[in-house]
């Protein structure tokens, strides 16, 4: 088939075509930018913490007045906790966890220079150190919460401090490690952190910050053997997935009844599963709001193409019975509007990747999305491509079904 005969009828319908074709345009600009913000939105809810999140529950409990000694308290509740039947290990920690929103963060420095340098300077840019976010907990911790270790080991019962002594060791995040020192391991390595220092004794490979606040710094986490010494305290659970809320009521019915003067917040005895939910709820929201404007936006796109193509095969009637009359089939008629519209949505999608790299311009400057993939761009050309031959399908087979006789007779 020729493309002459295409072009030169698409010159007569100069306005309806060109309409088509920014339709096009503006639809490929905006869908491969949402698409784009639907992935990273994907990755950042599919974050991983580290943990086990399917079979870990978290109760927060709020003591009343002060407590001459809170750890031999947490020790009772653990005690009790752990003989819970289905409860395969408990812990307490401060407050911090892999995305609950309670950060702590402290600057630390992998030498005595940098620490000078951040001193001097009075910030950590440009020093050498780095911003970690900090967990603690009772033994046993990385058992429960199920993080593993690629080197080193875990905390000496020895080496557990309470109050506001310092700790002398610390494991941190591989993420973290390879911030530090790129070009050596970390373990035995000493961590300069304010005033005092602490030796690496292990390194998990995943721990996620409490509150995500830079994708590049997010897993720069370090974990401090530092008992829980507040009349606060969140407990951890580890059980099965199926057991989990009924452990949570098991958990808070025994605390009270050890103690009745405590605040147990039934919003803060929560699955993992729900803290992980909980978190991401706008993410969850905001990729559900762009995946039905996209495809809203490429169905009204096919419904023009249908539209237009409908209206063209009935202003064309004519044309077409004189084309079958002298030995056209129904297979050319088809493959006509076909490649008509195939041509249409190519100069529509050549104007839309223009526009789609400027809309991610745009995106980059004022709302600090990163920059677009250049492979989404012949994927949306595709599926442009593909919803155009389908939403044009239907007018097709009813222009190549017309009768010729019939087709003439409507002069």
């Amino acid at each position: 088939m020729e493309i002459r005969p295409i072009l030169s009828t698409l010159r007569r319908h100069k306005l309806t075509a060109v309409l088509l074709m920014l339709q096009v345009a503006l639809t490929c600009a905006i869908v491969c930018n949402v698409a784009f913000m639907i992935m990273h939105r994907v990755q950042r809810i599919s974050m991983p913490t580290g943990l086990d999140e399917n079979v870990l529950s978290v109760l927060a409990v709020r003591g009343i007045g002060k407590d001459e000694n809170p750890w031999a308290r947490h020790q009772a509740d653990l005690a009790s906790l752990r003989q819970i039947p289905g409860v395969e290990s408990a812990v307490a920690v401060s407050f911090s966890l892999p995305l609950n929103r309670n950060l702590a963060s402290y600057g630390v420095c992998p030498t005595q220079a940098a620490l000078d340098r951040a001193m001097q300077r009075m910030s950590l840019q440009g020093s050498g150190c780095e911003n970690a976010s900090m967990f603690d907990g009772s033994p046993g911790l990385l058992r429960t919460l199920g993080l593993q270790l690629v080197a080193g080991r875990d905390f000496r019962p020895d080496e557990y401090v309470q109050g506001h002594k310092d700790v002398a060791v610390a494991i941190i995040s591989q993420a973290f490690a390879r911030h530090l020192y790129p070009d050596e391991s970390a373990l035995g390595k000493t961590l300069y952190i304010g005033h005092h220092v602490a030796r690496v004794v292990g390194v998990v490979r995943t721990l996620l910050s409490p509150m995500l606040m830079d994708k590049g710094t997010d897993y720069d986490t370090m974990i401090w053997p530092q008992l829980p010494n507040d009349s606060s305290v969140t407990y951890v659970l580890r059980s099965a997935p199926q057991d989990r809320a009924r452990i949570l009521e098991a958990a808070k019915a025994a605390l009270l009844k050890a103690d009745p003067s405590r605040i147990i917040d039934p919003k803060r005895m929560q699955t993992y599963s729900q803290i992980r939910s909980e978190y991401f709820q706008r993410d969850t929201t905001m990729i559900g709001l762009l995946v039905a404007s996209a495809l809203g936006l490429l169905f009204v796109t096919a419904l023009g193409i249908t539209g237009l193509a409908n209206f063209w095969v009935q202003q064309r009637t004519r044309s077409i019975g004189i084309r079958r009359a002298i030995g056209a089939t129904r297979s050319d008629i088809l493959r006509y509007f076909q490649t008509e519209n195939f041509l249409i949505v190519t100069f529509g999608v050549a104007l839309g990747v223009l526009l789609a790299i400027a809309l991610n311009l745009l995106l980059m400057q004022h709302y600090e999305l990163p920059r677009l993939p250049l492979w989404y761009l012949p994927v949306g050309a595709i599926v442009l491509w593909g919803l155009g031959q389908l939403a044009v399908l239907a007018p097709a087979l009813r222009a190549s079904n017309v009768p010729p006789v019939v087709a003439t007779r409507s002069v």
